[in-house]
């Protein structure tokens, strides 16, 4: 079940969520939230930090997962009335990058928890971009210990 009714695509809302702050921000909506699931998109921009000669990294792709995970995280405290923690990248089991993305391109990244215990979430990623899966990682996310 969704439980947003409608996209967030309020820029400076979606930076209160989650813990990065520009010019390191891989995400620009939250399209769709549930307890097991979340799709985020990215419209890739000249001025990101993470492209080079026209391309989105490899680095900006694993980027976007996980901050595509700290948006789930992110938006359930906000549901809860709390802050959004800071969490870390405790692991990336397998990440393989199928296409590197042009400039102006939409990426919908979309991740669902296989297990979220203690502070720790282990989950699987999927970027599609042009209806092509591009990316996908398994990885594990932990919550900074005064937040877990």
């Amino acid at each position: 079940m969704n439980l947003l009714e409608n996209e967030i695509t309020d820029y400076d809302f979606l930076l209160t969520l989650i813990p990065q702050k520009k010019p390191f921000v891989m995400v620009d909506k939250l399209r769709f939230y549930s307890d097991k699931k979340i799709i985020s998109s990215l419209t890739i921009s000249e001025e990101n930090i993470l492209t080079n000669n026209g391309d989105f990294s490899e680095p900006g792709l694993i980027e976007n997962m996980a901050q595509t995970i700290a948006l789930h995280t992110g938006y359930k405290y906000f549901l809860a009335q709390k802050p959004a923690p800071t969490g870390y990248i405790g692991a990336i089991k397998k990440a393989e990058i199928f296409e590197l993305p042009r400039i102006s391109k939409e990426l919908t990244t979309s991740v669902e928890i296989i297990h979220d215990i203690m502070g720790v979430t282990l989950v699987h990623a999927k970027v599609v971009c042009d209806g092509l899966l591009i990316a996908q990682s398994e990885m594990k996310t932990a919550l900074a210990p005064e937040n877990a």
